[in-house]
């Protein structure tokens, strides 16, 4: 099938990923000569390229297949069995929220995500770690962090004051948080790394930094960046970019059932934890401007499927006058 290495190496080749565990162990073993044979040199082999990844793998990988569940449910499976009441539609009135897959509301995308990202940390099975995400290595303040900071899980409060300021400060929008969570899954399952309490902050940071690139016309450099984050660099942040995108193999597709995945499994997880989505009343033009865009989209789909060749069977109602035939009357 080819050679097992690749063009695409890590920055300091795989020796740069360490567990925390292994961290604490110190030097191991002093000034001795080192076995060539040695299995701590399978660290340094190179990464596997996107085109010699096997069908099965891809078939996995939460953030390329549609079929495959995000990584996120699977962690927050804990879930309370106590629901609260809800506001139910009935035959005359029906309640909606604000938020749809092509418009997703901000504000509880984000917390969505926020809380997304506090399961990845609380309920990880390791503290496999990379050089460039640590956050002792690389602090985003002049201050540092204290020698227990990667001891103690945040709380979803924190998670969600990160990331929101970010947002905020860059002005990005909800689809972008949606294609954040993407790539953050991404690289977690491209790399075989694990959210810490000490890399969670840089992990989320290069994945907003990408998405915000991919998706936003009018992207956010990454100096704006350093405006919002005061003491960090402009050097640091390119690094970590760089980093970033030889980690998950410079793949930042995003196929448009992912994200629509993505999506529903945010709404899914807010319902299991009551972060409902404010639901109002349908009102008459609420109700009409649905129609309207519902239309649109129709008469768009029709003239796609007509360019295509494909015949759209539509009912006597949707036909124009002008195309109707006269009906013959059988007596």
């Amino acid at each position: 099938m080819g050679s097992k290495h690749s063009c695409c190496v890590y920055p300091g080749g795989r020796g740069s990923g360490r567990s925390a565990s292994s961290q604490k162990g110190g030097g191991g073993g002093g000034g001795g000569d080192a076995n060539p044979e040695d299995p701590s040199e399978e660290h340094m082999c190179n990464l596997q390229h996107i085109s010699e990844r096997e069908p099965d793998d891809l078939d996995q990988d939460p953030s390329l297949h549609p079929s495959a569940g995000p990584l996120f449910l699977s962690k927050s499976r804990q879930l309370d069995d106590g629901r609260t009441l809800k506001k139910s539609s009935s035959c005359s009135t029906i309640y909606l929220d604000d938020s749809t897959v092509s418009q997703p509301n901000l504000k509880n995308t984000i917390k969505c995500v926020a809380l997304a990202i506090y399961y990845h940390i609380r309920n990880r099975t390791d503290n496999r770690l990379i050089d460039i995400f640590d956050e002792k290595l690389h602090p985003l303040t002049k201050d540092g962090v204290p020698q227990d900071y990667d001891r103690h899980n945040p709380e979803h409060r924190h998670i969600y004051k990160f990331v929101r300021t970010l947002f905020n400060a860059a002005q990005l929008t909800a689809e972008c948080a949606i294609i954040t969570l993407v790539y953050l899954e991404r690289l977690l399952t491209y790399a075989d790394i694990d959210m810490t309490p000490g890399t969670w902050k840089r992990i989320v940071l290069g994945a907003i930094i990408l998405a915000s690139k991919v998706w936003d016309d009018q992207a956010v450099w990454n100096v704006d960046y350093c405006q919002i984050l005061k003491d960090i660099s402009v050097d640091d942040m390119n690094e970590l970019e760089r980093q970033y995108l030889v980690m998950i193999q410079f793949n930042i597709n995003v196929p448009s059932s992912v994200y629509a995945k993505y999506y529903f499994s945010l709404r899914t997880l807010a319902e299991a934890n009551d972060l409902t989505f404010p639901a109002e009343t349908l009102s008459k033009e609420r109700a009409q401007k649905l129609e309207a865009m519902s239309r649109l989209y129709e008469d768009k789909y029709t003239s796609q499927i007509c360019r295509n060749g494909h015949k759209k069977w539509s009912s006597l109602d949707n036909l124009h006058t002008a195309s109707r035939r006269s009906v013959a009357i059988l007596s």
